[in-house]
């Protein structure tokens, strides 16, 4: 009988159909009217009933503490109860109006007593010293049985949430924009915990206060709630400890805040892991269950698994918004420097014609009668030339005053750096950039900031050039023991000999179609201050390659 009771309840890893197989083998080996099967909570200590038979409801939803009720006492004890008339024991608790007699037997599962069997009957003296011991048999089986579902569940649930860490990996890591990573990261996370609500605290400025910047699930009062101060809060000591913590209900909890809050919103138990990057605490991740529940040391591996991913996605979501504020900024200069150019240009085509009015003017000696009015108006058209002349030579000083601060430059590092810069432009425009940079290449002297500048100027002019996408291919190599050369080469239209010839002339002359016009006098103007040349090979529907050189000392 024990065999094939055996053979029964080991046909499922079902954890639940494990345990209702138990105690109906239990029940119907025992000749019993009902039974159930009640297992420890971990997190609240109760016994709970998990699977019964022939029950009422009222009965099924009972909790006991360890050490009350006959079931209490054998979970206490680790021994068997056998009671013939439950009348006269004082332990008895009334589960099932009718019951005379009662037979509980301890489960153990790795010496530890982990739940007891109870049938019960309507029969005085029901159960026998033989039926103790064979439900003692049982009970070792049965132990068996949950110490398997268990490990199968546990490897089940490992196996969901690295499917799900995956998953949640692909998603923050699909965005580039910080508030659609954070709304990523907490979706993802609630999803993966089977959460009611999650959240995502980050440090401000100050790194005093953290402040709520995303959640998946949160209702109004949460949204509302006030910052939290690093110093007086519970997800303040998460950070400051840089370890994960958990309450196990943070309605009752004195450590946590706004607790009428969490009642509204119906949050019970918290697990909180800090956001981790480069070793520094950059805020929290926290997730929420709607009923007490002890998150497990595999769930806080994942979940903590899951905050390095995303503290990962955030510093890139982070870089990518500086790097375009960068690109901005960089574009910005460039105007401002094409707009001082350009302003010099002008001065010096203007000083021209006023030095001849200033000579004409002299020339014409007008001197008038001192009661004359075209005296005074005289003095006034010569003070005014005096003016010109003098702004004139104000911005032509200001001009001459942006030349390069020379110093060693890593030619191919300014290069990468570049590369790192435009790389999401160049995805969006479909262009594949290749970089064929001579290793050990040496420094030239020069100014890093303007050569730059002319380098994101033929780059960003290369990509114009190729708005259905292409390759643009720069190389860098040594010519000579004096001179390095950088090659940029893109697959786009192409220049007539017209637009080769005037590329780098004035700003005025430029006859570009789109744009300023500013961008390749500006790469001249840059490049001839330091001392060297470009050159532009190109035809119609061909592509441009344009060669830069530039002397080492």
């Amino acid at each position: 009988m024990l065999y094939q009771v055996s053979n029964v309840i080991h046909s499922t890893l079902e954890p639940q159909e494990a345990l209702q197989l138990i105690v109906r083998e239990a029940v119907r080996l025992m000749n019993a009217t009902s039974g159930s099967v009640v297992l420890i909570n971990p997190t609240t200590s109760f016994l709970e009933i998990h699977a019964s038979q022939n029950l009422p409801a009222s009965a099924t939803k009972m909790k006991l503490r360890v050490g009350e009720g006959i079931t209490g006492w054998v979970a206490r004890h680790g021994k068997s109860a056998r009671v013939g008339e439950v009348r006269h024991d004082q332990r008895y608790i009334v589960a099932r109006r009718g019951v005379r007699s009662e037979l509980a037997v301890p489960m153990e599962v790795n010496g530890e007593i982990r739940g007891v069997i109870n049938v019960d009957s309507d029969r005085s003296n029901a159960f026998s010293h033989d039926d103790q011991e064979l439900l003692q048999e049982l009970a070792v089986q049965g132990a068996r049985v949950i110490r398997n579902t268990w490990l199968f569940e546990q490897l089940r649930l490992k196996a969901r949430l690295f499917e799900s860490l995956a998953a949640v990996s692909r998603a923050i890591n699909s965005t580039l924009n910080l508030d659609e990573a954070l709304r990523a990261i907490t979706r993802e996370a609630s999803e993966l915990m089977r959460a009611r609500m999650c959240s995502l605290m980050m440090l401000d400025g100050s790194r005093e206060w953290l402040d709520l910047r995303a959640s998946h699930g949160a209702g109004a009062a949460y949204l509302k709630r006030p910052r939290l101060s690093v110093e007086d809060s519970f997800l303040g000591v998460v950070v400051r400890r840089k370890k994960p913590m958990q309450l196990e209900n943070v309605q009752t909890s004195s450590r946590y805040q706004n607790v009428e809050m969490a009642r509204r919103e119906g949050l019970v138990s918290l697990l909180s892991v800090p956001l981790l990057f480069a070793g520094e605490a950059i805020g929290t991740l926290n997730v929420y269950s709607g009923q007490v529940y002890h998150f497990s040391n595999e769930e806080i591996r994942i979940l903590g698994a899951l905050a390095e991913l995303s503290a990962i996605a955030i510093e890139k979501a982070r870089l990518y918004e500086r790097i375009v504020d960068v690109e901005e900024q960089l574009r910005q200069n460039e105007k401002l420097s094409a707009l001082g150019l350009l302003a010099a240009e002008v001065a010096h085509e203007i000083r021209n014609p006023l030095t001849v009015m200033k000579l004409l003017y002299h020339s014409l000696q007008l001197k008038f009668p001192a009661g004359d009015p075209r005296a005074k108006d005289a003095r006034i058209i010569d003070a005014k030339i005096e003016h010109l002349n003098k702004i004139v030579e104000q911005i032509l000083d200001f001009a001459r005053t942006t030349e390069p601060t020379l110093a060693p430059v890593d030619l191919n590092g300014l290069v990468d750096e570049l590369g790192l810069l435009v790389r999401h432009k160049m995805a969006n425009q479909n262009i594949l950039m290749v970089l064929k940079l001579q290793p050990d290449l040496p420094a030239v002297m020069g100014d890093a900031t303007h050569l730059e500048q002319a380098f994101l100027n033929l780059i960003l002019n290369a990509a114009e050039a190729m708005p259905e996408g292409g390759t643009l291919t720069i190389k860098s190599r040594a010519i000579s023991p004096a001179q390095i050369a950088i090659e940029f080469k893109d697959t786009g239209m192409g220049m007539s000999e017209e637009l080769q010839r005037r590329a780098f002339t004035a700003v005025l002359s430029s006859t570009k179609a789109r744009g300023t016009g500013l961008g390749l006098a500006i790469v001249g103007r840059i490049i001839e201050t330091h001392h060297g040349a470009i050159r532009i090979k190109s035809s119609p529907g061909r592509g441009t390659n344009i060669i830069v050189t530039l002397p080492v000392k």
